[in-house]
């Protein structure tokens, strides 16, 4: 019998593998997608959460007495109430919407920051780029938290605005210095040759030519910086230098740490903002990890 060009043909002794074996190698290619779906649920759960709790629910006020001095969980309050005699479970969903808000708010405000100084560095080079990366310098030896304490008691009135431009303010840096790096890669390469021979100007080339080919990494940068904002939001919380005439994730725990729930065993009310603030850094991550293996070609083939 002879053999048809241009067909594989099975090496001697070789054995087909084992389903299961494909199968597994066919699971390890669609897991970073995977780890995306489940984050992606996270979010929008947590979203879902605080922000279409309280209009389902119909808990408009979660500052309201509903029982006493931490009453266990009941019917009449699910999660129980806090030192106030405040419901934990109404707290939570307008906690968790306010923390949300001021990562948002502190992650676009650091990205946007850190784009514009590292691109414009990257880009222009020379004493522009050795200027705003020693900036970038200074401002990153100075501890960030010691700048979150000076700037949130400088400020007579603590909004969710105003704590999330605080956050954001001081989180720029190590954006800006690795957005320096992938601009700096950018600029030469040959599609920017042409941009320029065609009569293309500075800004045009950055906004049309370089932040497209990085907008993955942004993204991921602000994924990041989401986060980060949460959690500093959280600290600066626990340290009574929270958002004021509001609640958040981070104001429940400073209550429940004044209050000395865990001593006296009111487990509920410090509980649920810990795990919450715990799966919304989690799915953050997950989803930031999930986004690099999505967009890196090479971790794709690893």
């Amino acid at each position: 019998m002879g053999i048809t060009l241009g067909q594989e043909q099975p090496t001697a002794g070789a054995q087909p593998l084992p389903q299961a074996v494909t199968g597994i190698v066919r699971l390890g290619a669609l897991a970073p997608r995977g780890r995306l779906l489940i984050s992606v649920l996270l979010l929008l759960t947590i979203v879902g959460f605080g922000v279409l709790g309280p209009w389902i629910s119909g808990a408009q006020d979660p500052l309201r007495i509903v029982g006493g001095l931490f009453d266990p969980p009941s019917r009449a309050a699910w999660l129980g109430t806090d030192n106030f005699g405040r419901d934990v479970f109404t707290q939570l969903m307008y906690g968790t919407r306010t923390s949300l808000r001021i990562g948002l708010l502190a992650g676009a405000v650091a990205t946007s920051i850190g784009l514009v100084i590292g691109t414009a560095a990257g880009f222009r080079g020379g004493w522009i780029d050795e200027a705003l990366m020693g900036l970038t310098n200074v401002v990153i030896t100075i501890p960030s938290i010691v700048i979150l304490i000076l700037l949130s008691i400088a400020v007579s009135t603590r909004s969710i605005t105003v704590m999330g431009l605080i956050i954001g303010v001081t989180s720029w840096p190590w954006t800006a210095r690795a957005v320096r790096a992938q601009t700096a890669s950018i600029r030469a390469r040959e599609h920017l040759d042409v941009a320029r021979l065609s009569g293309a100007g500075t800004l045009a080339l950055i906004v049309f030519d370089v932040i497209p080919y990085m907008l993955s990494y942004v993204v991921m940068a602000f994924v990041l910086q989401f986060a980060s904002g949460i959690l500093q939001e959280a600290a600066l919380s626990l340290l009574g230098l929270g958002p004021s005439n509001t609640i958040s994730l981070g104001v429940m725990l400073q209550w429940a740490l004044l209050w000395e729930a865990v001593r006296t065993g009111a487990w509920w009310a410090f509980l649920p903002p810990t795990v919450f603030l715990t799966v919304i850094a989690f799915a953050l991550l997950l989803l930031q990890s999930s986004m690099d293996e999505v967009f890196n070609p090479r971790l794709r083939r690893a």
